[in-house]
């Protein structure tokens, strides 16, 4: 017989949803199926045979301290070589206390709910914006507020009258974010003027920013923008990182940098968490960075995942019927199509996995359910001819709906 455990669970798991990119890509695991669903590196760019040397390396240098719990705040080598890059790199005046290594960046987005968010407190983010992110605020019981994208990113007009509509009707207004560099789903970079604009609006309100960075070092052209972290003078911006766009997701390897005060927090809720993350994996990738082969493989990616976005561009300028549109990402794994009305993503999806193609609907990417016209398109984990003949396949199940 059968029982019932619904009053066993707790309320947040109830608000807990499934990700939707998750279980469409259990229907695309044919081999036949071309597909643009997932997030995914291309597997052929992973440095395996770097990553097994320097493992070795590792164990043979360090052994039993590799093997062994680490500390919270992750790897002193690891975190130093983040800093310095930060400090070369993007003009970052930091120091490796401003910076906690995490298991990948979701755990940094969930860390970030569990500091900052009470039922019912009001999370700002982009009209689209990142699954993960919408999930794990959603899952604290936030009130997600979208504010739509322009071709700039987040719009400061429209952010700003939230703000101070959620503050003024007497709501805990607790956070701003943002992916602004080729944003999951949309690819749109954010200027730098109106990162200031957004900034101010922060400062204006007293209310952090968290700027998620999983894609910033993948640029195929264009000048970098400065990061939140580096244009803000008053402690009030939280940055995440990951390693797994640029390198290996199979690590799990991300990283929060911030004020002290913040990282403090992060630290004290990673310990609840899962106390450390691997010491093995950190050493190993403090290795590989000491063996200066992180901006070698980094400059192949960049090469390889350019091509694949020019093909898809191509493609997509060829084959698409008129009424259709996309953005064009100056770098990232992503861009995202928008459709006619009258077109429904989910419906479309099932008649693109008869054609043996796949994607990600767009409006599990918007917190108010809208954008069931869009989609979101991966170019890097597909070979090129793959890119052009899923574009092409694609085309064929729009212009069926139109």
């Amino acid at each position: 017989m059968e029982s019932s455990f619904e009053h066993l669970w707790s309320d947040s798991i109830k608000k807990m949803k499934k990700s939707v990119i998750r279980e469409l890509l259990k229907l695309t695991q044919k081999d036949e199926i071309i597909s643009f669903a997932g997030g995914l590196p291309d597997p052929k760019l992973f440095p395996i045979e770097e990553i097994k040397e320097c493992t070795i390396g590792v164990l043979d240098k360090y052994g039993p301290k590799a093997l062994q719990y680490g500390t919270t705040e992750g790897d002193m080598r690891l975190r130093g070589h983040l800093v310095n890059r930060y400090r070369k790199l993007e003009g970052l005046d930091i120091s490796e206390d401003n910076l906690i290594i995490t298991t990948a960046s979701q755990q940094g987005l969930d860390l970030t709910g569990r500091i900052f968010l009470n039922p019912g407190d009001v999370v700002f983010c982009g009209l689209p914006s990142y699954l993960g992110g919408i999930n794990a605020f959603a899952s604290y019981g936030a009130e997600l507020v979208g504010i739509d994208l322009d071709s700039n990113g987040m719009s400061s007009i429209i952010l700003r009258n939230e703000v101070a509509k959620a503050v003024s009707n007497g709501k805990r207004a607790k956070f701003i974010y943002i992916v602004p560099d080729f944003q999951n789903p949309a690819g749109i970079t954010m200027d730098e003027k109106r990162r200031r604009e957004i900034l101010d609006i922060a400062y204006e309100f007293n209310i952090p920013i968290i700027e998620d960075t999983p894609y910033r070092e993948v640029r195929f052209n264009g000048e970098p923008q400065p990061m939140f972290q580096k244009l803000d003078t008053r402690g009030m911006v939280i940055t995440l990182g990951t390693f797994s766009k640029v390198l290996a997701p199979g690590f799990r390897i991300g990283w929060v940098i911030g004020h002290e005060r913040w990282i403090e927090k992060y630290v004290t809720g990673k310990q609840i968490a899962d106390l450390c993350s691997s010491s093995l994996i950190q050493m190993t990738i403090a290795e590989y960075f000491e063996r200066d082969l992180y901006d070698k493989n980094l400059k192949l990616i960049i090469e390889k995942y350019r091509e694949k976005r020019d093909a898809m561009l191509a493609s997509l300028e060829k084959y698409m019927p008129e009424g259709v549109s996309w953005t064009s990402p100056d770098g990232g794994l992503f861009l995202f199509l928008y459709m006619p009305e009258n077109i429904d993503s989910e419906k479309l999806f099932l008649n693109a996995i008869e054609k043996n193609v796949a994607f990600v609907v767009g409006n599990a990417f918007y917190c108010n359910n809208a954008g069931r016209n869009t989609m979101r398109l991966n170019f890097s984990f597909a070979t090129l001819d793959e890119n052009v003949e899923g574009i092409k396949r694609l085309s064929e199940s729009i212009k069926e709906f139109l």
